[in-house]
């Protein structure tokens, strides 16, 4: 080899090293199927990151908790194991109250005041996420909540007894209030309990209800819109701060390109969600006068409690939610 030969060599393989070393690896776990909206939605914000970096930020999303398990999930990215992760908010209302807002029935019943809620959680948000080590990069709400379950209801003492699957302290709580029987189980495992009878009933959104196929267990969804959880995307705050400002500037523009779609996706598949269901057989129903009266006492109630245990800080969020 001559010496213009090596030059060359030896020039490739430096091109070569430096893009590789340039180029970062993210992962980024999720709970949910590849196949629901919220997953689709951070593929499409991979790949935004990926095209507006020019292949140096690489994110891979692992769906259906596929790399971590839901309650997992936080944690991970807390501990650098992954250096993003989506976690449905109101799981962690144990760790900080202030977490569970938006799983409190009837407090915020439309996309409009989940919006705004968001807003007024948003701030300490920031700051409670920011002593983690962690950063909020983007939020999307799951269309309104109803209540699936194997017979018709009017009223909240039909559901007494009933093998009720609970995904969150708020859930649960309501299981309890209305005398019927919480059972733990994540979304991932949410069509095999079904399947075996380990759950009777459930409250979740249309698109849940679709994912897992719940119309071949349960035939009636009561439309009750009790309320929007929603799905945050977190970032590890060292992860983020070792990327290069034009890397950091593409990940933030990606997110908030993500929050926007995710929110009028969120809304569009509502409505496809039910229709859905509907084609597979499940019985649509508006909420009888009775079961609603039942439900907002619920929800009254557990806003009480929460108030009690998140203090100044939940009455501030709850005060700036009602302002709007």
């Amino acid at each position: 080899m001559n010496l213009t030969q090596r030059s060359i060599v030896t020039a490739a393989l430096l091109a070569w090293a430096t893009t590789a070393s340039a180029q970062t690896k993210w992962d980024l776990p999720a709970a949910y199927p590849a196949t629901n909206f919220h997953s689709e939605n951070l593929v499409q914000f991979a790949a935004d990151v990926d095209k507006a970096t020019a292949g140096k930020l690489k994110i891979t999303v692992h769906a259906n908790a596929s790399l971590f398990k839901a309650p997992e999930i936080k944690r991970a990215v807390q501990g650098g194991q992954a250096q993003m992760g989506e976690i449905l908010l109101a799981n962690y209302q144990n760790e900080w109250q202030i977490f569970g807002a938006d799983g409190l029935p009837f407090l915020a019943d439309s996309y409009d005041a989940s919006m705004k809620l968001y807003k007024a959680q948003k701030p300490v948000m920031d700051k409670k996420l920011g002593e983690q080590g962690l950063m909020l990069l983007y939020s999307v709400p799951w269309p309104p909540q109803g209540i699936y379950v194997k017979k018709p209801i009017t009223s909240a003492a039909d559901l007494k007894g009933v093998k009720w699957r609970a995904y969150s302290p708020a859930t649960a709580r309501i299981a309890e209030l209305v005398g019927a029987q919480p059972v733990t189980v994540q979304a991932a495992e949410l069509q095999q309990a079904m399947a075996t009878g380990v759950i009777e009933s459930y409250m979740s959104s249309g698109s849940t209800g679709y994912d897992t196929k719940t119309y071949e267990h349960i035939k009636y969804w009561y439309d009750t819109q009790a309320w929007l959880p929603k799905n945050a995307v977190l970032v590890n705050k060292a992860a983020f701060d070792a990327l290069d400002k034009p890397t950091q500037a593409a990940l933030l523009k990606a997110g908030a390109d993500a929050e926007t779609r995710g929110w009028a996706t969120s809304k569009t598949k509502n409505t496809e969600y039910i229709e859905l269901l509907k084609k597979n057989g499940m019985n649509i129903v508006a909420p009888p006068a009775q079961l609603t009266t039942d439900m907002k006492k619920v929800g009254d109630t557990m806003l009480k409690e929460w108030l009690e245990k998140a203090g100044p800080e939940g009455q501030a969020v709850v005060d700036a939610y009602r302002k709007m």
